[in-house]
């Protein structure tokens, strides 16, 4: 069986967002399967000591753009940018325990944000959203402050840095990096035909 796509994301990211809702199509029609993996995005920017320009003139009309030409529900959110890193620990604790709802736990978060406008960042709302799978709501907001999952999210940003990832979205196919949504359709032709 071939290796899964492993899948960089950023919870609090538009573009990562719409990556999020493409990945497991691609995946499946090209026989693979997805490794989730969250990983903030300011990791990437502190390790390579840059910062992202957070706010542009045309961003949100961009964005937008892109979002109607995915077919995709969004809004830009009242509170730009936030931090990904408490729902990102949802996602691995949800994830050790079960990953398939681990990847709906991210959609949701996604959704929450970009299209509800709540502010995920708060550890309230990450738990109201995780809830939202059947998890009990104080059980969730224990584990977004448990040392053992804090130390899990660590140990996984610094995995990613080790492996070079350096934005999100960020997919390795067999240890080939792409990065970007727009890019999605190079890592469809690479799996049908090869290295090009």
């Amino acid at each position: 069986m071939p290796a899964p796509l492993d899948f960089y994301f950023d919870t609090a990211s538009f573009y990562r967002y719409f990556a999020s809702m493409k990945i497991e199509a691609l995946a499946a029609k090209c026989g693979r399967t997805v490794n989730w993996r969250a990983f903030p995005l300011g990791a990437a920017y502190k390790a390579d000591q840059e910062l992202e320009p957070l706010t542009l003139p045309m961003k949100g009309v961009y964005i937008e753009r892109s979002a109607r030409f995915y077919g995709i529900a969004y809004r830009y959110p009242s509170r730009f940018p936030i931090s990904g890193v408490v729902p990102e620990r949802a996602f691995y604790w949800t994830h050790d325990r079960d990953p398939a709802p681990a990847k709906k736990l991210a959609q949701a978060h996604y959704h929450a944000y970009f299209v509800l406008d709540r502010d995920i960042s708060q550890q309230d709302v990450t738990a109201d959203v995780t809830a939202t799978l059947g998890v009990k709501r104080d059980e969730a907001l224990a584990a977004l402050n448990d040392v053992a999952v804090k130390t899990r999210f660590r140990e996984e940003v610094d995995t990613a840095i080790k492996r070079g990832v350096f934005g999100s979205p960020y997919v390795m196919v067999d240890g080939e990096p792409f990065w970007g949504v727009d890019r999605f359709d190079q890592i469809e032709r690479w799996l049908a035909h090869g290295p090009f």
